[in-house]
């Protein structure tokens, strides 16, 4: 008895360390394929392969459909017995159409994109190492379907489908990163994200708030990054990359590395990025109305307005970053898997180039203006299991505490006081989330969320002549911002053809906050919030065939009132200031949108999508009073008083457009375009054009791809924005645009042409070089309060191993 114990023992022992491995190369370069989806549905089972290209998948053993996926590369469809008899090893040929890949940002969870009814757009890992982007601002531009916004070199606010800012949200690793300070204006917290921890990029476009709540309207921005991967063998697997980066138009100096060490079961990724940029030099070939050629230097107490030497040069506009990721993970069987992830970021301070360029009484209006240190930290727990039962076959459990920190600093041409306003956010969530196949054709998503801000905002007023600093006013109330929701959403596959998909979400959100009237007299000293929010959606999907897809999603969303909205003083613009307002509630949008892909024979694909979007009681700025006024003096300006107010209803519609076409002997030709309309009701009744509708704008790309070398001339684009059609927020903002035959603001077209190439050296070295803005354009994106660089050579030297 003892002997057969021990003999089932060792049997068990046995089976447990032969694990199958797969690996997965390249058949062209015949590398290994890092990030290869494999999919079982019978067993369900998903794996991606490490940076060997390898993956385990014991736990398919007997599947008789296996597919394997990934952008770029043509889908195959095997079973578990097809792959043992070619020893477990997978040659996949590249292709550049593909209208199937495996997308996260749906629902969650992988899922097939064909069957998703909404347009969502993958970023290639192998298209960011070409593009090699400094920011991770820069990195959502690749796609051609987002649009940049930039106040100062040290930001980027991304515009989709007609919104920005707080009507988009962030997602990192499935945790959201919006805030309940998240303001109208622009933002700049993608840059807090290193783009070299990243592994994954999704643009999910259109209403998003079933899966992922408020702030979701215009898209959501899904980012996965560095996963620690296990060791498929006995021995440990241990891989990683380094680069250095330098550029002209910035002097840009950028440093990084990332390791991952992996066993059996337990793992760890560790990524370091250090970012050094100059002072920004932008075109010489543009509008003379964007050359500012002097800044306000303080010398012997006085400030001093100094000529600059290169006029071309913006300054202030430089600033340093550096980045921190580790994460951790145990899977001690197929059913389990922890994975703990530390995020920290941390910016130097940098001016906002923008406020530098207003003028009072011809002169500077600024002495001073800038951001402080932008910081951010993440801890994250993520805890997966798999069990197939009554209620669900998996779940997540996501537990998050993020802390940010911002701060603004300015003075005055002349002034002694500096004001500096310091916000701090902690923020917590739980997401617990649930996937059941309830048979072949249907699968039920569905989960619950609880997120709570803290705002904390401190105002300080410094006397700079003798360092004498005080208690000013604070830009928000202490304030608690909480949400708490359940959502589900159903797939169900009609035929092979055919597929649906359909979700509601309900949402709650409470909002307390206490103002401190000792330098305003609010007419009140606290505001709540307590309110609810349904939204819902359904599509279709249509396939005709292999390489046809139609779909068609409407979707509603909301985003509802946060700190920035219900609480915040500031100065929007020269003589006027906004101020509280308690009594806002939330907004509601209404999408509806039409896409069609398909290829035509094996060298043209076409993909177009047209949306209508309608958001209803939209939170806009509107003339207001203070204890019967309509304006205060505020900071040494009688300014007209405005608060945010349910006040108007927006529409945006537009087309997007993609194509591709595969040329022989490596040669492809790529080109993306995207139109936008969008029309705000002001407080008059009269129609405005939406200020976050960017002009016409894309990019189109010639490329040339062997197995050592990736070359790409490509041209972005941008349409001009006439004076009478920007917002009309936006025509008195004559520091920002350029200046038409009338004197009036407006966005001039502009373009560029661009080469970037990536050489293998070896299979561990490689380097990219580009040259950007080859013509030298002087030229501002839409909106933007800096030029963009101007003739700019880049060059990186990479390390993979």
């Amino acid at each position: 008895m003892n002997r057969l114990i021990l003999f089932l023992f060792c049997l068990s022992i046995f089976k447990l360390s032969s694990a199958q491995t797969l690996t997965v190369l390249d058949s062209i370069t015949k590398t290994p394929v890092e990030f290869v989806n494999i999919i079982s549905e019978n067993p369900r089972e998903m794996v991606n392969t490490n940076s060997k290209g390898e993956a385990n998948i014991t736990f398919f053993e007997g599947a008789e459909e296996i597919q394997i996926r990934l952008l770029g590369y043509e889908a195959i469809k095997t079973t578990y017995n097809e792959l043992k008899k070619t020893g477990f090893v997978l040659y996949i040929k590249p292709t550049e159409f593909n209208l199937n890949q495996v997308v996260i940002s749906a629902n969650r969870w992988k899922q097939n994109s064909s069957e998703i009814p909404q347009k969502i757009t993958t970023i290639k890992p192998k298209e960011v190492a070409l593009q090699n982007p400094q920011t991770t601002a820069d990195l959502l531009a690749i796609s051609g379907n987002v649009f940049i916004q930039k106040s100062q070199q040290g930001g980027g606010s991304p515009m989709i489908r007609g919104f920005a800012t707080n009507r988009l949200l962030y997602v990192i690793d499935g945790v959201r990163m919006n805030t309940a300070i998240f303001r109208g204006g622009n933002i700049q917290n993608v840059i807090s994200l290193d783009p070299f921890a990243i592994d994954n990029t999704e643009v999910l476009f259109g209403p998003g708030s079933v899966i992922y709540g408020s702030d979701a309207i215009g898209g959501v921005m899904s980012f996965q990054t560095l996963t620690p991967q296990l060791s498929t063998s006995e021995n440990p697997l241990v891989s990683g990359k380094a680069s250095s980066r330098f550029s002209s138009a910035n002097n840009e100096k950028t440093a990084h590395f990332d390791v991952n060490v992996g066993w059996k079961k337990w793992a760890m990724v560790t990524s370091f990025s250090a970012n050094q940029f100059d002072n920004l030099r932008q075109g010489s070939n543009g509008p003379d109305d964007y050359i500012k050629p002097y800044f306000v230097q303080r010398i012997d107490s006085i400030d001093r307005v100094v000529t600059q030497e290169d006029p071309l040069l913006q300054i202030p506009t430089a600033y340093s970053q550096q980045n921190f990721m580790q994460k951790l993970r145990f899977k001690p069987n197929e059913k389990w898997d922890f994975q703990y992830g530390f995020h920290y970021s941390e910016t130097s301070p940098y001016g906002r180039f923008d406020r530098h360029n207003r003028v009072r009484n011809a002169l500077p209006r600024y002495a001073e203006w800038s951001y402080g240190p932008q910081k951010w930290m993440m801890n994250m727990l993520n805890i997966a299991y798999k069990n197939k039962n009554s209620l669900f076959d998996e779940f997540s459990l996501r537990l998050s505490q993020q802390s940010f920190e911002e701060s603004r600093i300015d003075r005055s041409l002349n002034n002694i006081n500096r004001r500096t306003r310091i916000e701090e956010v902690e923020a917590y969530s739980l997401n617990l989330d649930f996937v059941k196949q309830i048979n072949s054709r249907h699968t039920l998503f569905y989960g619950g969320e609880y997120v709570l801000n803290q705002v904390n905002s401190i105002g300080i007023n410094e006397n700079i002549s003798t360092g004498i600093m005080q208690i000013g006013p604070s830009r928000y109330p202490k304030s608690d911002w909480s949400s708490m929701a359940i959502y589900m959403n159903n797939k169900f596959s009609l035929s092979e053809k055919v597929s649906l998909q359909a979700g509601i979400r309900y949402n709650q959100f409470i909002l307390d906050a206490d103002f401190d009237t000792s330098f305003y007299k609010f007419p009140f000293q606290t505001a709540s919030v307590n309110d609810g929010a349904f939204t819902g959606s359904v599509g279709v999907v249509f396939r005709p065939s292999e390489k046809w897809i139609l779909s068609s999603n409407f979707g509603t969303a909301f985003r509802s009132p946060n700190v920035d909205d219900i609480g915040k003083v500031f100065d929007s613009e020269p003589g006027s200031v906004i101020i509280p307002n308690p009594e806002l509630s939330a907004e509601y949008a209404y999408n509806i949108d039409v896409g069609i892909a398909k290829i035509f024979g094996s060298s043209v694909k076409v993909d177009l999508t047209a949306y209508y979007t309608i958001l209803e009681n939209a939170m806009v700025r509107r003339n207001f009073q203070l204890n019967g006024l309509d304006s205060i003096n505020y900071d040494g300006t009688l300014s007209q008083v405005q608060a945010l107010q349910n006040a108007a209803v927006t529409t945006v519609y537009g087309i997007q457009a993609g194509l591709e076409v595969k040329l022989p002997k490596g040669f492809t030709v790529s080109a993306n375009a995207n139109y936008q309309l969008g029309e705000e009701e002001l407080d008059n009744g009269d129609i405005s054009p939406s200020r976050h509708a960017a002009p016409l704008f894309g990019v189109g790309r010639l490329s040339y791809v062997t197995s050592k070398l990736s070359l790409q001339l490509y041209a972005q684009f941008q349409a001009e924005r006439s004076f009478v059609d920007l917002a009309v927020e936006e025509q008195g903002k004559t520091e920002i645009y350029a200046l038409d035959e009338n004197g009036n603001p407006y966005a001039p077209s502009w373009y560029t042409l661009n080469i970037k190439a990536n050489y293998l050296l070896t299979s561990v070295f490689s380097v990219s070089a580009g040259l950007e803005n080859l013509t030298d354009q002087r030229y501002r994106p839409y909106s933007s309060g800096v030029s963009a660089p101007g003739r700019n050579y880049v060059m990186s030297l990479n390390a993979k191993f």
